[in-house]
């Protein structure tokens, strides 16, 4: 991780930075800013306790549509790390068919390359973009053969410009038009080289995925490389060629030495629906029950810190911070083998919604359901504007069906608002009135038999 970027971020910071676009809350957004935190914290320790600093992993327990997911994907983007998102579900037992959670480090480890691929190819950017310029110029004008060896003029004698000097001009004259961007929808055709190669799949212990991409690299260095024209215009051919020159400069062993050595520092890995590989006290050990005990063996020695092995080289687990979490309304974290609990010290509970978090939750995010549909209609040139009884009555009548029907959280205002604005949304484009103004009354008429009726909420809302 870059330890200056995340030395900026305190937790009271990362807390606010979750506050744009989570409502409520509070004490998971404090556990995860603390345990980001104590990522940097411990890569400042200078003695060799440094070593023997593990990361406090967290599980977050909650019914669903209250934030969890959404507190993963917010972190993800402030952490600046090496992160990655999966769930525990799509897992198998190591023996089944289907991936095994080693793939999860794997996937981390891509993460990573990809991450500081794209920080090294920023630095050579405009080393790159000379070399394309350059290389386009090439395309655009040949350098002329020499046809006759020139003779040599004597002194006093009048010379006319050499063919190289005439073509060093004209070629000045390009680049300023190239420049310009004069040249831009000019077509040119460019020799890329072809990526496909054949498709193979290969039963292996360490998994298809990643023999596939070993067999690649095999038949890569024993074949040439296949080159194929591409007609492009010149503003393409130099995205193209730019990018193409990046990847010459950058030093692909340095950048897998410093993926890896940021994965093992400070990666993050968001293990959602945790509670689907929990057997509940009522199984009887049949049925899609039976391998769910072995993915929870599987993960402990990924949690607990091992060495994975992945195309890059050998990945130390020890030091990445797992965050698991799960609505276990079937299954109770008590579920879970005692091994993988005690593998997550740290339980945070999270709060169901009540009628004023929903209310919240429509007007102060900065990507809010209500702003979401506003630019939408925007785009038919319609203004949207929802008042404050109508907010009101919408997040009264999510926390009423939440309470009647299934509590699914946040994601009931998805439901009603879209079947509030469903006749709106239909009838934008030939509407005469741009101004259109969603009051209290307007929600009790469209939504108040459908509240009512019970059996009719189940099925709409």
């Amino acid at each position: 991780m870059d330890v200056d970027k995340l030395k900026e971020l305190t937790p009271r910071q990362i807390v606010e930075e979750l506050d744009k676009y989570i409502i409520g809350q509070d004490k998971a957004k404090r556990m995860v800013a603390i345990a980001l935190r104590n990522r940097w914290r411990r890569q400042q320790v200078q003695s060799s306790i440094r070593e023997e600093i593990m990361p406090n992993n967290i599980i977050l327990i909650g019914p669903t549509g209250v934030g969890k997911t959404e507190i993963s994907r917010r972190l993800a983007r402030l952490a600046k790390a090496p992160f990655v998102k999966v769930e525990a579900s799509k897992f198998t037992e190591v023996g089944y068919v289907g991936r095994d959670v080693e793939s999860i480090i794997r996937d981390l480890v891509d993460i990573g390359v990809n991450m500081v691929r794209e920080e090294m190819t920023q630095k050579v950017q405009g080393k790159a973009r000379q070399q394309a310029i350059e290389r386009l110029l090439d395309v655009l004008l040949p350098m002329p053969k020499p046809r006759f060896q020139q003779p040599i003029p004597t002194e006093g004698e009048w010379t006319e410009e050499t063919p190289e000097q005439r073509y060093e001009k004209t070629r000045e004259k390009f680049r300023e038009k190239l420049l310009a961007g004069e040249l831009d929808d000019r077509e040119v055709e460019l020799d890329m080289p072809s990526e496909s190669m054949p498709m193979m799949q290969i039963f292996s212990p360490i998994g298809i995925e990643e023999m596939g991409l070993n067999i690649r690299e095999l038949f890569g260095n024993l074949m040439p490389k296949k080159m194929k024209k591409r007609k492009v215009t010149v503003k393409e051919a130099l995205v193209l060629l730019t990018q193409e020159e990046a990847q010459k400069l950058i030093d692909m062993d340095a950048v897998i030495k410093e993926a890896i050595r940021r994965v093992e520092n400070s990666g993050i890995v968001f293990l959602d629906e945790i509670d689907k590989i929990a057997s509940s006290g009522s199984s009887s050990g049949h049925g899609p029950d039976v391998s769910r005990e072995g993915v929870q063996r599987d993960l402990l020695p990924v949690v607990e810190g091992t060495t994975v092995v992945t195309k890059y080289g050998m990945v130390k687990t020890d030091h990445i911070l797992f965050i698991a979490s799960g609505a276990f309304h079937v299954a109770k974290p008590s579920d879970l083998i005692p091994e993988l609990q005690g593998r997550f010290p740290i339980r945070v509970e999270l709060n169901s919604l009540t009628t004023d978090d929903f209310l919240r939750i429509l007007t102060e995010p900065e990507n809010a359901l209500t702003k979401q549909y506003q630019e939408l209609l925007k785009t038919e040139g319609i203004d949207l504007e929802f008042t404050e009884d109508a907010l009101r009555e919408i997040a009264e009548m999510a926390s009423l069906v939440n309470s009647k029907a299934e509590n699914i959280g946040a994601r009931r205002l998805h439901t009603i608002l879209s079947t509030l604005l469903e006749d709106l949304l239909f009838e934008a484009p030939e509407m005469k009135s741009k101004k259109v103004v969603i009051d209290g009354k307007f929600v009790r008429d469209k939504l108040k038999d459908i509240v009512e009726d019970e059996d009719l909420s189940k099925y709409i809302l």
